[in-house]
């Protein structure tokens, strides 16, 4: 039995902890603590609303898509497809990086030019960020057909109804071509004609007999 390559084993080991992902680190609340202090005297005015956020937030990977939804009062959550991904970005500001941590910006075909999706609170947000990447090709190709242009996923179909269009327009063309050849020299033949009879009629006077 073949021993499996550890790259391979990693892969796995990797796509399972995104498919597993499911809560923010605990690292998240004490950024959301440590940004609260900056407002000095007032910092609970954030805290409080930052603290619920925290305890309410979820993530969830799966087949089709990614999701996340937060709140208490004012529940909300947001969906994406993988096929609807159009753009990825990574952010870490200087308290984040300290705690070791990162943010994932996902950007879709909206118009807006704000992250239709930010997943905060993550240690492995590069793997996060390959492992959408990686989802969103994959949706790319599936919507695109998977194949080349010209050419289709079932041999022998798409592909001779193409080369056969092809023998068609190529089969028209020479025709059309042969009948512009045809005409060419039905008109050089009469101009030709007409030059060799030209100079006999020239040659008659107004007075000579009609025979």
């Amino acid at each position: 039995m073949s021993a499996i390559p550890p790259a391979l084993v990693a892969d796995e080991r990797a796509l399972e902890g995104v498919l597993a992902l499911t809560r923010p680190d605990r690292a998240l609340f004490r950024y959301y603590l440590l940004t609260s202090l900056l407002l000095g005297p007032f910092f609970p005015i954030l805290l409080v609303p930052l603290y619920f956020r925290y305890h309410t937030l979820h993530y969830r990977f799966d087949e089709e898509g990614v999701s996340m939804k937060w709140g208490i009062l004012f529940r909300r959550e947001i969906s994406l497809t993988y096929a609807r991904i159009q753009d990825i970005h990574l952010q870490s500001n200087i308290v984040e990086r300290w705690l070791g941590l990162g943010r994932v910006q996902i950007q879709t075909a909206s118009g807006s030019a704000s992250a239709e999706m930010t997943i905060e609170g993550l240690h492995e947000y590069g793997l996060v960020r390959d492992f959408l990447y990686s989802r969103m090709r994959g949706a790319s190709r599936r919507r695109g057909g998977g194949n080349a242009p010209g050419h289709s996923s079932r041999p022998g179909h798409m592909g001779v109804a193409v080369e056969a269009a092809s023998f068609a327009d190529d089969g028209a063309l020479v025709a059309a071509l042969e009948a512009v050849a045809v005409e060419l020299a039905a008109v050089r033949g009469l101009l030709a004609g007409g030059e060799s009879q030209q100079p006999a009629v020239a040659a008659k006077s107004p007075g000579d007999p009609v025979r």
